[in-house]
């Protein structure tokens, strides 16, 4: 199966391409998700260090989001995969980011938020489990955001016009890793809830 250049044929990438996306109810992967799985499945291929995980592990979506002039990229990855996910993010976020020409990338876990259940239908219904809340997924997804680097605070600030600035404190140990994608953090987070954050790190006397 091997070509003489030693890597795979164009066909057997496809195949492997497509197996590391699987969208929600059968629909098409649009072109940059397709792109995205080609990144993984080369990745598979030619990564020793990542083949293992790589072979268990699929995204569901992937999109592209502006931040100050320039995309970078979401990827989202199936809830139940996302412990396999933590054990080769830093090295499988440098290593896309490298394949995609220094757009920033960030690995979110598909999650659902459930609506919670009018009054009249509560007692037939089973109880909303707590995970499934908005702001237990909001919350969620800041945590994946800035994954491996730990949150050490919050802070809501209200504006005089009456909307909210959400502080989040990050490990200042961290800063070297993660400083040059703070703006980042807080654009995807936009994008994918509405709500305004500001990603600092505390000041440490």
């Amino acid at each position: 199966d091997i070509s003489r250049g030693g890597t795979r044929p164009v066909q057997v990438q496809r195949v492997m391409a497509a197996t590391k996306i699987q969208k929600d109810k059968g629909l098409e992967p649009d072109a940059f998700e397709t792109e995205v799985a080609q990144a993984l499945a080369d990745l598979e291929s030619n990564s020793n260090d990542l083949k293992a995980e790589l072979r268990e592990l699929y995204i569901v979506a992937a999109k592209e989001v502006d931040v100050a002039g320039r995309k970078s990229i979401v990827i989202f990855v199936p809830y139940r995969l996302l412990k396999l996910t933590h054990k080769i993010q830093a090295r499988l976020v440098r290593e896309l980011e490298k394949k995609f020409s220094g757009k920033h990338v960030v690995i979110i876990a598909q999650r659902k938020i459930q609506r919670k259940e009018a009054k009249s239908g509560r007692a037939l219904k089973q109880k909303r489990p707590r995970s499934r809340t908005l702001t237990a997924v909001h919350d969620a997804i800041l945590e994946d955001l800035v994954y491996p680097t730990e949150i050490v605070g919050k802070h809501t600030r209200y504006r005089t016009d009456g909307s909210k600035l959400l502080k989040i404190y990050l490990d200042p140990k961290e800063s070297p890793n993660v400083e040059y994608k703070l703006e980042t953090f807080g654009s995807v987070y936009k994008k994918l809830t509405g709500k305004d954050v500001a990603f600092e790190f505390p000041v440490v006397n």
